[in-house]
């Protein structure tokens, strides 16, 4: 195994771990001596990683620290590319940017073979079928989910039907040609899904729901058979 698959198989155990976590047990779980371990901590610290602790006491990661760019595979650059175009292209104008700029970051840090090989990556995405309704719709809907707060949809149903909706929402699937928010429904008491091009307006209560936005992610998926991505 190379010195730059072990740091990186290193740093994914650790982030399993939200309680410091014996080197012993580090050890022995990625096959090495403890004193390659020891070495192993102490070059991910000098690289920028928070990783709190000492011999005999335990190691914890804490979260913010980016991988180097040593540990991205040709595959991983590839995925990286694909999705950053993908986003650009079908994502609101803010989430574009923001696509555009995460890729351009971490191009800035990478060598010279590395930052070519992302630069060159043949995976293309396809030009986007032009999307239904008012793309920057997307934005509150996106920002809502993230602060777990009620929307008020003024919303036209698949036979013209418009109503008032009052949602939790916690997911926004993306389409070609729409997208779609899951929420639930407190006039049907239950998951509803509601295309955002039947959306006619929207706006924000700034109201938190009543439960954790990953406890109703888990609820719908169950209720409706979908894995967990």
């Amino acid at each position: 195994m190379s010195r730059a698959q072990r740091l990186l198989d290193l740093m994914q155990l650790l982030r399993r771990y939200r309680y410091p976590v014996a080197g012993s047990e580090l050890a022995s779980k990625l096959g090495i001596s403890l004193r390659t371990l020891y070495r192993d901590i102490a070059t991910l610290q000098a690289q920028g990683a928070h990783i709190d602790g000492e011999a005999g006491i335990g190691y914890l990661l804490r979260p913010g620290f980016m991988l180097p760019p040593l540990m991205f595979t040709e595959d991983e650059l590839e995925a990286l590319a694909l999705g950053s175009r993908w986003v650009a292209d079908r994502g609101d104008a803010r989430l574009g940017d923001a696509a555009r700029q995460a890729i351009s970051k971490i191009a800035a840090v990478l060598p010279d073979d590395l930052r070519f090989r992302l630069d060159s990556a043949a995976l293309i995405v396809g030009p986007a079928q032009k999307a239904e309704g008012d793309p920057e719709q997307l934005l509150p809907i996106r920002l809502a989910i993230r602060r777990e707060t009620k929307l008020v949809l003024h919303y036209r149903d698949q036979h013209g039907q418009a109503s008032e909706r009052v949602i939790w929402p916690f997911a926004l699937a993306f389409f070609d040609r729409t997208q779609v928010v899951v929420g639930w429904c407190e006039l049907r008491q239950g998951f509803r899904h509601f295309r955002t091009d039947r959306i006619i307006s929207l706006h924000e209560t700034g109201e938190r729901y009543p439960q954790r936005r990953q406890a109703l992610l888990k609820a719908w998926q169950a209720e409706e058979g979908v894995p967990p991505q």
